[in-house]
């Protein structure tokens, strides 16, 4: 395979490609040839995005020299869930260039008659595919729900904000009777994290993509909705802790007391929480009450570009590893929600320190998922100017399942049946 060509848009909805330029990748700060073995079609599920303001940044394919695409706006994809890119788009950006809203941006271009990323599939589970969600069976599926619960403000938000508004994919599953069943359950967070999807301060430049939760759910409520769940869906999992609230780990008491008496009337599924793992004490007694599986969102296994990411309210950095030793002690799951910036996740530095968490919390699985940021945005707001030697995504998912054979790999929290079976055959289907 060669490399595809890049893309420009016209502005007005219409994308071209310009086959005197291969399309790059950008990896940290810099523009680089991507390997022609990285790259795979454009997934079902995914878009294009034109990128105001910026020239993609080719090579030229008669000297071999880098050069701004001048036809138009440079392109990047958006790459569906189960997959992980490997290059952000390379782009120059003009001083007045809006700020990106908060999406992934994959490189992408254009070969024989097909649009590429440089990508790889890195979960089997079919949980999010476009293709297994049809709009009647959704609608028809909310509809009940929302018939059957009607004073239920849980089940009200999940269906008519997440599923009917937002079209998430967990609600829409809910919706369907089927697989991991989101809980929103705190209106408030105790980080202030600068691509929070859910809450922005009014002075910023970008505006979050959705609404954050606005009440605080009882235990009645959220038990009333997730017991029939687990009882009846193929492969059952509950989360705590959605792209729609604050951090759960701070309405614990509630979250114990339902995960206390949702295991009163039945013993099925697994029960799992999204969390910063802020609070290893509360994470315990999660545990003591009977949670399976905690999964922990970090940008870094680096503090310094932890922090002036998260920027943590009343907790520190170690909290992360603590809560992820606790559920270990228990026999729980423990997952990281590893954000995805190549040239910054593949650094040696940030390797390094990848490798001494794994070792120091016994960690299960890394779920690579895709950051949705401007990269320029991001680097500026934590203050990387330079992201170091970097060894490329592939190049290092290959090392860590050389190092750590036990050491899953995927996008979504596993089932019960996966986690106490064959994790690579099991899913959902």
């Amino acid at each position: 395979m060669q490399s595809p060509f890049i893309l420009y848009s016209d502005g007005e909805g219409n994308i071209f490609e310009d086959t005197s330029l291969y399309v790059t990748g950008r990896s940290g700060w810099d523009a680089l040839p991507v390997p022609e073995d990285e790259w795979i079609e454009l997934p079902e599920g995914g878009n294009l995005y034109e990128l105001p303001g910026r020239r993609g940044i080719g090579i030229d394919v008669k000297t071999g020299e880098m050069r701004l695409c001048e036809k138009g706006w440079a392109v990047a994809a958006f790459i569906p869930p189960a997959h992980t890119g490997l290059y952000v788009a390379a782009y120059e950006t003009a001083p007045d260039a809006p700020t990106l809203p908060l999406f992934c941006y994959t490189a992408a271009g254009w070969l024989d008659d097909k649009f590429y990323v440089p990508a790889v599939r890195i979960e089997q589970d079919i949980r999010q595919e476009c293709a297994g969600y049809d709009d009647v069976s959704i609608a028809d599926g909310a509809a009940h729900l929302l018939e059957n619960y009607p004073h239920n403000r849980l089940v009200q938000h999940l269906m008519n904000n997440c599923c009917n508004t937002y079209h998430c994919p967990a609600a829409r599953n809910l919706s369907l009777g089927r697989w991991e069943c989101p809980v929103p359950s705190s209106p408030a967070c105790n980080a202030n994290c600068i691509g929070c999807i859910s809450f922005q301060p009014q002075d910023e430049t970008i505006v979050s993509t959705q609404d954050r939760l606005t009440f605080k759910p009882t235990a009645e409520e959220i038990v009333e909705f997730t017991v029939p769940h687990l009882e009846t869906a193929p492969y059952p999992i509950i989360s705590f802790g959605q792209g729609c609230e604050g951090e759960p780990l701070l309405m614990w008491e509630t979250i114990r007391d339902s995960i206390i008496e949702i295991r009163k009337h039945t013993p099925k599924g697994s029960i799992n929480i999204n969390t910063n793992g802020s609070k290893p004490d509360a994470v315990k007694a999660l545990c003591e009450a009977g949670l399976n599986s905690i999964r922990v969102s970090t940008n870094s296994a680096r503090e310094k570009i932890y922090t002036p990411y998260y920027r943590p309210n009343n907790y520190k950095f170690e909290d992360l590893f603590e809560s992820l030793k606790i559920v270990r002690s228990f026999g729980g799951w423990t997952s990281i929600n590893y954000f995805v910036f190549p040239g910054m996740t593949d650094s040696v530095e940030e390797y390094e320190a990848l490798r001494k968490l794994i070792k120091e919390t016994d960690l299960c699985m890394i779920q690579w998922r895709n950051f949705n940021i401007d990269p320029d945005w991001y680097l500026g707001k934590i203050g990387v100017a330079d992201t170091g030697e970097c060894m490329g995504i592939k190049q290092m998912m290959e090392l860590l399942r050389e190092e750590f054979p036990d050491l899953k790999f995927g996008y979504f929290n596993p089932s019960m049946e996966r986690m106490k079976g064959d994790y690579e055959r099991d899913f959902a289907h």
